[in-house]
């Protein structure tokens, strides 16, 4: 998969993006200003994510440079040009720590390995144990003291040591030796799968851990542990590059699938309970949405490729 750009790059392109934003929205940009954003744009996925997600902030921050271009208007020419610079400078910079803060956040781009959206990293570790990193997540390494820390998204790790790794994560630790599992770290708690082997899952300040074997899945939580049960088989199919539902609410399997795709994806809510079956590949997004509606009475709406919407396909006489 791609790989996602340096940081330094990633800032830029945060910075670039709230800069076009703020020219579009003073008034002042000409047909050739709009000509050169669209070949922005569309010279990189990580372009137009920054630019969609810049969109995002309009309204957040709309009020800023509209004011300020509209006091510059009625100032002589020489003077406006200055104001609106000034204006198109401050509105740049407020977006821009915005967007850096909401997209890398500090303890993400400092991280030992990250991901961008719609990437994986695999890494062999000095005790031959395999961490593979899925999208958009990062992973702090202190091989030393024989822990990671998950501080975004999700992870795989296959121990094959004689000592255990212990995984941190916010609500606590999971110590594996000879297994493997799968943890992701979502807003509220954080999901243990164990594909071999066994987990001891341990909230942080408790004193005693639990202990989950092949097969079974927990979850940590501010509040506790929480129950030990079967996990879905199909979950950890990203491992191989697979997407696979069978009988899944299509809702929840496009929210499932943003997770892998730049930019923006949305759908009428009159699909949610659609049903759908089937294996799809994540390396190739447009593909699965083309699959999709090629199997479900649905459409793909692209405004750009990284503005979609699905619609219901419209009933022909």
């Amino acid at each position: 998969m791609r790989a996602a750009p340096a940081t330094g790059e990633a800032r830029d392109m945060l910075r670039a993006a709230a800069k076009w934003l703020a020219l579009v929205e003073s008034g002042h940009a000409s047909e050739a200003d709009h000509a050169r954003l669209q070949d922005w744009r569309n010279s990189s996925a990580h372009h137009e994510n920054a630019w969609q997600r810049a969109l995002l902030l309009r309204q957040r921050f709309s009020g800023l440079p509209t004011d300020l271009a509209m006091a510059a208007l009625d100032r002589p020419d020489m003077a406006r040009r200055a104001a609106v610079k000034r204006a198109l400078g401050v509105a740049a910079l407020l977006p821009a720590a915005w967007l850096v803060g909401r997209q890398m956040p500090v303890d993400v781009w400092r991280a030992d390995l990250h991901t961008a959206t719609g990437e994986q990293q695999q890494l062999t570790l000095a005790d031959g144990s395999s961490l593979l990193l899925n999208t958009d997540s990062a992973v702090n390494l202190n091989l030393l003291a024989g822990r990671l820390t998950l501080v975004r998204g999700e992870m795989a790790l296959k121990v094959s040591a004689s000592s255990p790794l212990t995984i941190e994560v916010p609500y606590g630790g999971i110590a594996v030796s000879h297994g493997e599992v799968c943890v992701r770290l979502n807003e509220q708690d954080c999901r243990v799968s164990v594909i071999s082997g066994s987990a001891q899952l341990q909230v942080a300040q408790a004193a005693t851990a639990l202990v989950v074997n092949q097969g079974q899945q927990a979850t940590l939580q501010r509040s506790g542990l929480g129950p030990v049960e079967a996990f879905d088989a199909l979950l950890p199919g990203w491992r191989e590059g697979v997407l696979m539902a069978e009988d899944q609410l299509l809702g929840n399997f496009l929210r499932e699938l943003s997770r892998y795709r730049p930019g923006i994806l949305r759908w009428d809510p009159a699909l949610e309970r659609l049903r759908v079956t089937g294996s799809f590949r994540l390396e190739d997004t447009d593909r699965v949405l083309s699959l999709l509606a090629a199997s479900l009475p649905l459409e793909v709406q692209s405004r750009t490729r990284y503005w979609v919407t699905l619609v219901p396909r419209k009933k022909t006489a």
